[in-house]
């Protein structure tokens, strides 16, 4: 119908004629291909990023060197040696999404009240990056690891998921001792 009620040619509805009901003859606008894509768009980074926040993402173990005690005045070293990056593909409203996460940040939790951050998994001995010192005691100490990802549709250039989120790995428990010197006579 055009404005005003009028249908095609600027005719009048017969009365009676229920509101939607067609009448009168078919009238071509024009010709030509309509974009369907408006009618169910891609995905949006917004969308992907809801996703992202439940995906079964590792929960990162905490290593530590020298494993089991550690002596007080020598740092721990702490890593974790689970894998940093993670893939998954999902099936989004009909669309291809590949989602590829990365753990891009780290927080260790010594266990004395000190937190830790890097950029970096840290490494073993001896190219350790993330080391502390501790007093005599027992601490547990973990890792949150922070997920930011990238992500395609249906194969098409990669997208900055905008936001991330986290993970807490287990918690690891050791000893810090006191080591004492003794003098002993090496002639007796």
């Amino acid at each position: 119908m055009q404005p005003g009620g009028l249908g095609p040619g600027g005719t009048v509805p017969p009365p009676g004629t229920a509101v939607g009901a067609p009448f009168g003859a078919w009238v071509t606008e024009s010709q030509a291909c309509v974009d369907v894509t408006d009618l169910d768009p891609a995905p949006s980074p917004d969308e992907v990023y809801r996703y992202f926040r439940t995906l079964p993402l590792p929960a990162l173990s905490t290593r530590q060197q020298p494993p089991g005690n550690a002596l007080v005045n020598l740092p721990v070293i702490f890593f974790t040696d689970s894998p940093t990056t993670q893939t998954f593909t999902l099936d989004i409203r009909g669309f291809r999404v590949v989602i590829t996460a990365t753990a891009t940040g780290f927080t260790w939790h010594t266990g004395d009240g000190t937190d830790l951050t890097s950029t970096d998994p840290g490494a073993p001995y001896p190219n350790q990056t993330v080391t502390h010192d501790y007093r005599a005691g027992t601490f547990t100490a973990s890792l949150t690891a922070t997920w930011t990802a990238t992500f395609t549709v249906d194969g098409g250039p990669a997208q900055q998921v905008p936001g991330a989120t986290t993970t807490d790995g287990p918690p690891v428990t050791f000893a810090v001792l006191q080591a004492h010197a003794v003098l002993t006579d090496p002639y007796r």
